[in-house]
């Protein structure tokens, strides 16, 4: 037969386990806590994170398109000056062809006006009137020419210039230096910069010296 005095000893054993539990809840719940904290904290780091790399693929984009406008307008820029400078080239050079037609007209005009002389005009009054005629057409011609920059090239005694002359001749000549043109046979015309047909010319080049020989010896 169990004694009476044992029972109270599993009711002592009951409040242990119980205050026991208490007590690891009691110890749990800081724990739990900092747990939570943590979580949230690496949370809102891994957000931070996220947003920075968000403003760098926004920064990277806004670049990337900012080099595009800048290429697009450059390319805009380099179009417009392009036909800026078609335009003013074709205005420049419209009456190419024609005056290019017109050069042997003027070149005939002078001829006729050079085969009347002055006195001959003096003398014949149909001679003077068809010379000051021809006079008056070939100024006209003349102003015309210079209105849109058709300028004649006569380059008597000057030096050789193959981008406006061509030579079809050379001649011995000793009294200039080698490479003048020492005649015209046809003159040439440039419109603005460009050739419109050149000047041909017979250029001097040195010529061969004949030296004595001495026979005294």
């Amino acid at each position: 037969m169990t004694p009476a005095h044992n029972q109270p000893s599993d009711t002592n054993n009951g409040h242990t386990s119980d205050k026991k539990a208490n007590d690891d809840q009691v110890n749990a719940a800081p724990q739990q806590g900092l747990d939570a904290d943590l979580a949230a904290a690496a949370a809102q780091f891994t957000g931070e994170k996220s947003l920075e790399d968000k403003v760098q693929e926004l920064e990277a984009e806004i670049a990337k398109l900012r080099d595009q406008w800048i290429r697009a307008a450059a390319e805009t820029d380099n179009v417009r000056k392009r036909a800026q400078r078609d335009i003013e080239e074709s205005s420049k050079y419209a009456v190419t062809n024609f005056a290019r037609d017109m050069i042997d007209v003027i070149e005939n005009l002078r001829r006729a006006s050079d085969s009347i002389p002055a006195g001959v005009r003096q003398t014949n009054d149909v001679l003077r009137t068809l010379g000051e005629g021809v006079d008056l057409t070939l100024q006209e011609l003349l102003g015309i020419f210079q209105k849109y920059g058709i300028m004649r090239i006569d380059p008597l005694n000057q030096k050789f210039d193959h981008n406006l002359h061509q030579a079809v001749v050379q001649i011995d000549n000793n009294d200039v230096p080698p490479g003048t043109v020492v005649q015209v046979v046809q003159a040439g015309y440039i419109i603005q910069d460009r050739l419109l047909r050149p000047a041909m010319v017979a250029v001097s080049k040195r010529g061969e010296t004949t030296g004595k020989i001495d026979t005294t010896a």
